[in-house]
């Protein structure tokens, strides 16, 4: 199954199991890729944020037009922050930001319950490095990956480079099969 891309430099299309790292300098680009990559020949995707509350992403969604109805986030800031949160059938929540196998169970229970195309943002991997460590997020990053591809289901994945150093941030453009390398002017190179 392949799934269109509409993001400025990158391929047509892509196949199934394809996972897509979104390097940039700041997050001030990043919603206009991440939500023209959710909008874009889905039947449902699942937000996973380890950077903003479930909260903000109903707001980035609102704001950039994207259906709704077709989204699941994954809000892993709210509980260890204390803040109020209500679960319902597509929000919902794990306990910190380094809860990786709870990241991960709910990934995998998202993709066995939905069918069709699917698709996975993950705002932001720099952030689950910071709380869980950048060895764990590696292996967490992984872990999804192979998860994607065990559902021809295809994922973006949000690292900001600033905080990394090269031999780590080359770590993990190693486990993609595609880089959207996002400039401080907004520009993009892709290399798939």
């Amino acid at each position: 199954m392949d799934y269109t891309l509409e993001i400025d430099g990158t391929p047509e299309t892509v196949p199934g199991g394809t996972g897509v790292l979104l390097l940039h300098p700041s997050t001030g680009e990043t919603d206009r890729i991440d939500t023209d990559f959710l909008k874009t020949d889905t039947d449902n995707f699942l937000v996973v944020s380890t950077r903003t509350t479930a909260r903000e992403v109903r707001q980035k969604l609102e704001y950039y037009d994207v259906d709704e109805k077709r989204a699941e986030i994954l809000d892993t800031l709210s509980i260890e922050r204390g803040y109020s949160r209500r679960s319902s059938d597509t929000v919902h929540y794990v306990a910190a930001p380094d809860d990786i196998d709870g990241i991960v169970a709910h990934i995998d229970s998202f993709l066995d319950e939905h069918d069709g195309k699917l698709r996975i943002s993950f705002d932001s991997v720099t952030e689950l490095a910071y709380y869980a460590g950048e060895e764990r997020a590696l292996e967490a990053v992984e872990r999804i990956l192979e998860r994607l591809a065990e559902h021809d289901a295809v994922g973006l994945f949000h690292l900001s480079e600033e905080p990394h150093d090269t031999a780590t941030v080359d770590e993990f453009r190693a486990l993609f099969d595609g880089i959207i390398d996002l400039d401080e002017d907004g520009s993009v190179d892709a290399d798939f």
